[in-house]
């Protein structure tokens, strides 16, 4: 058996970030991610006034209930989404004014949703561009809070956003959502809220779903990052893609927090062997891969890893219902389908579903990453059965995982980098 120790969770990183400075007192955050995202996160918010020490295995932070330290910011986002839409959120909470920017490519990533809601409840945010999108200005003097609708069909990120700036505002917060996708990511943002401090709670009737935020405030806590789901699903894929192999993740089992571990039911499905635990999750190839429909809205992240192994399938492979995936740091359902089809592997693509049927995927050919991290950590997955697989901008795994080439490049004998118990 293998074990792997994956990295700290992007998402939960963030949302621990975001938590710690709008906290009471000083946060400890273990074991956080280190990464591109999350270092823009942490210098984010030192641009704003908050206090980030950084040490290895743990970050320290210093809650400032009543919003930034500073009058006046720049804040770049660099390419991070949740950098992007979670610290104007942030930055509403207190007074001042706070302009935000980021990278060419999150700059082409929608915003709208976020700002509009934000506009309904009194900000005074302007974009400096075009309309719903970075970058953007935010005239701070505090939220009071109140009742407003939103569709959050695109990114679940939005709704995250105004739940974590609910405890702040002087009324509380109630949202009331039209359309969610990638819904275990809010499950994520109000395990942690609650976790803080926060009270929240949910009804559900003929209207949709509202959510309600007390005004509260959050408290300081030690909290622990697990190892990202969605970055174990590469080696879980490889796992599965056998033969005879086999892959531990601890940290992430029963009580996991990250949806994207259901990537492992797919993989069930398949036809690998699957046992989670109270403490980690193993993997095992049978020496089957069946092909199968399934619905990935939900854990849509992992949707490039799927369509990186599907070719290796005795079956076609059908992901439905993911097209938020086409508004990511590109369109990751196009670029799966162009990538694959270079390797010689019949695709056929809907506006919100991509087929692959079974074939040999041939090199040598170089991926169009697209600049996304994922595009490249899928196709490592494909690379392991097809030589000659290069990689246009391999470097882009800084975004999550910098040292990720290293740690999978193992994966060539099974074992060379990860660690054996």
């Amino acid at each position: 058996m293998t074990v792997i120790d994956i990295p700290g969770s992007k998402s939960v990183t963030a949302r621990a970030l975001f938590l710690a400075a709008a906290a009471e007192g000083t946060t400890t955050l273990l074991r956080p991610l280190v990464s591109d995202d999350t270092e823009g996160f942490a210098e984010g918010l030192a641009a704003l006034g908050y206090a980030v020490r950084r040490e290895p295995g743990a970050w320290h932070v210093e809650g400032r209930p009543a919003g930034p330290g500073t009058a006046e910011a720049d804040v770049y986002c660099r390419d991070g989404a949740t950098t992007a839409r979670f610290l104007p959120a942030l930055a509403a909470a207190g007074r001042g004014t706070f302009r935000f920017d980021a990278s060419a490519q999150m700059r082409r990533r929608p915003l709208g949703p976020l700002t509009t809601a934000l506009r309904e409840l009194g900000v005074d945010l302007r974009h400096g561009g075009k309309e719903g999108h970075h970058p953007l200005s935010v005239h701070a003097d505090g939220v009071r809070g109140g009742a407003l609708t939103l569709d959050a069909g695109q990114s679940s990120q939005y709704l995250t956003a105004l739940l974590m700036l609910g405890p702040l505002t002087a009324e509380g917060l109630a949202v009331t959502v039209t359309d969610l996708v990638s819904e275990p990511y809010v499950e994520i943002t109000l395990a942690m809220m609650r976790s803080f401090g926060a009270e929240v709670t949910r009804e559900d009737d003929e209207r949709g779903r509202t959510y309600r935020v007390a005004p509260t405030g959050y408290r300081a806590r030690t909290y622990a990052i697990e190892p990202d789901a969605s970055t174990a699903s590469y080696f879980f894929a490889a796992a599965a893609l056998g033969p005879g192999r086999s892959v531990t993740v601890p940290g992430l089992g029963t009580g996991a927090l990250q949806g994207d571990l259901a990537f492992v039911d797919v993989l069930r499905r398949m036809g690998a062997d699957v046992e989670v635990t109270d403490g980690a999750t193993t993997v095992r190839s049978t020496g089957t891969l069946r092909g199968l429909t399934v619905n990935m809205r939900d854990i849509s992240d992992t949707m490039p890893t799927l369509a990186a192994l599907a070719p290796f399938a005795d079956g076609p492979v059908r992901i439905e219902d993911v097209a938020n995936t086409r508004v990511k740091e590109c369109d990751r359902l196009d670029a799966c389908a162009d990538n694959l089809r270079r390797l010689g592997v019949p695709v056929t693509t809907g506006p919100d579903w991509i087929e692959i049927r079974p074939g040999t995927p041939a090199g040598p050919v170089e991926i169009a990453t697209h600049g996304d991290h994922r595009i490249v950590m899928s196709f490592a997955v494909t690379a392991l059965r097809t030589p000659g697989i290069t990689f246009d901008d391999p470097g882009c795994v800084k975004k999550t995982f910098p040292d990720f080439h290293r740690v999978f490049g193992g994966f060539g004998t099974f074992g060379a980098f990860a660690r054996t118990p």
